[in-house]
């Protein structure tokens, strides 16, 4: 793979140069040894893995030559796109649970070059003969320190022990494991150990104090302190995410929640609600310390201690990524501290005696019942708002598109004129049914 090449990838993806780690990744990737690439949150792990895997792929082959195992779906579907951007020409496909394993095996029956996705679906695949795997030659495992914990090692041993004639295998996270089992086969790796031990820079840690051990009042309050910013808030467990959106939303707060009891277009809807502004506040498991790449995220809130250094870690990746800054706030209850792995200096914040609400987000999302698969890509829906809605450039924002859904933000106040407009217009020649999403 020459400089020219990368440098038209680099372009599509809107990047000028490679950084230090996607070079010396590359460069690593030549020797004929297993790679470990260590490296913070938002660092450029994704390209950093790979570019190498391409440069180990042969346009000439057939077969399925690379798999990329992560430990969730929403980061499966990221790499993905990071890869289609690429504009690599080399088919890829992603496999995962949620949504219909029908999809995936009419994608499979032409093998694509590249396979992407989580260990349960992966396995399911392989026993059902959709995937061959006598032809992969390259193993990325992402976040492998969250994808061989003890939950996911039955099926990750079995994917792996399926793959008999592996030459090359990488494995990237932004902490350092503690023990790498042997089903995974490592052969004398070479780590790249780009870890930096402490919090960006950019990073701002606050700390607020609950006068109650239910802290909900001070979260609201913290809330309506911070703004219309764009704020995830973190749970320890699904049932407290509920019940935290659930009084939030009572107190006059728009949110969303995610968590991984939801049904895959729940998550959908909550996402896309959450990057498109329609809603500034996101209630998460550590679900969401992983893989979504949602840009300028500018709060981190700890409603609940992160248990673990790690886990800490991986939350607050979700904000000062490359070059913008952000903060992480602790809500501490009177009888909880500051966790001991917590030494930088942490400011201590007064929430104002009066709550004012924050203003309301000025965005609705549409959910559209049509997508890829239906030959719908985004410019067929700004022409059919433009049109047949009458919505101008700037009463439309983000669009997404996904293989038989879509989802678009246009100006809450247009809303109501705009679907009256087109209850009875196809699309594409299309009857869709398009609504508020729920």
């Amino acid at each position: 793979m020459n400089s020219g090449t990368i440098q038209e990838m680099l372009s599509r993806l809107k990047i000028t140069e490679l950084n230090q780690l996607q070079s010396a990744a590359l460069e690593a990737s030549e020797k004929d040894q297993d790679l470990v690439l260590l490296s913070d949150t938002g660092s450029g792990k994704t390209l950093g893995f790979l570019l190498p895997v391409l440069a180990l792929m042969d346009e000439e082959a057939a077969g399925t030559q690379a798999m990329v195992i992560v430990p969730s779906r929403e980061l499966a579907i990221q790499i993905e796109q990071v890869f289609k951007t690429m504009g690599t020409g080399f088919k890829v496909t992603c496999c995962y649970g949620g949504h219909k394993r029908e999809t995936e095996e009419n994608n499979l029956i032409e093998a694509p070059a590249l396979i992407i996705g989580t260990p349960g679906r992966l396995a399911d695949h392989i026993r059902r003969e959709n995937i061959h795997t006598d032809t992969i030659r390259t193993l990325v495992l992402d976040e492998f320190d969250k994808s061989l914990e003890l939950g996911f090692q039955e099926e990750m041993s079995f994917v792996i022990g399926a793959l008999p004639l592996l030459q090359k295998r990488i494995l990237t996270s932004a902490t350092a494991a503690n023990g790498i089992p042997g089903f995974v086969g490592l052969r004398n790796p070479h780590t790249l150990d780009f870890l930096s031990g402490e919090k960006p820079e950019r990073l701002a840690l606050q700390v607020v104090h609950s006068p109650d051990r239910d802290k909900i009042e001070t979260l609201f309050r913290l809330i309506c302190r911070i703004g219309d910013r764009s704020t995830v808030i973190f749970c320890n467990h699904r049932e407290s995410v509920d019940r935290t959106s659930a009084l939030l939303k009572e107190k006059g707060i728009t949110n969303v929640f995610y968590h991984g009891a939801l049904e895959q277009p729940e998550r959908d809807i909550a996402l896309a609600k959450f990057r498109n502004g329609s809603s500034d506040v996101l209630v998460t498991t550590d679900l969401a310390s992983r893989g979504l790449d949602i840009p300028n995220i500018r709060y981190i809130i700890h409603f609940h201690l992160p248990p673990t250094e790690e886990v800490f870690i991986h939350r607050n990746g979700r904000t000062a990524r490359v070059e913008a800054s952000g903060t992480a706030i602790l809500i501490l209850s009177p009888d909880e501290t500051l966790p001991s792995y917590i030494q930088e200096e942490v400011t201590p914040i007064e929430l104002p005696a009066t709550a004012t609400l924050p203003d309301k987000p000025k965005w609705a999302t549409l959910f559209i019942s049509a997508g890829k698969k239906d030959k719908v890509n985004k410019v067929d829906i700004v022409g059919f708002f433009s049109h047949k809605g009458q919505l101008k450039k700037e009463d439309i924002g983000l669009i997404e598109v996904k293989d038989f859904t879509s989802f678009v933000a246009i100006r809450k106040s247009k809303a109501s004129h705009t679907l009256q407009l087109i209850k009875n217009e196809r699309m594409k020649n299309k009857k869709v049914k398009i609504e508020v999403a729920k």
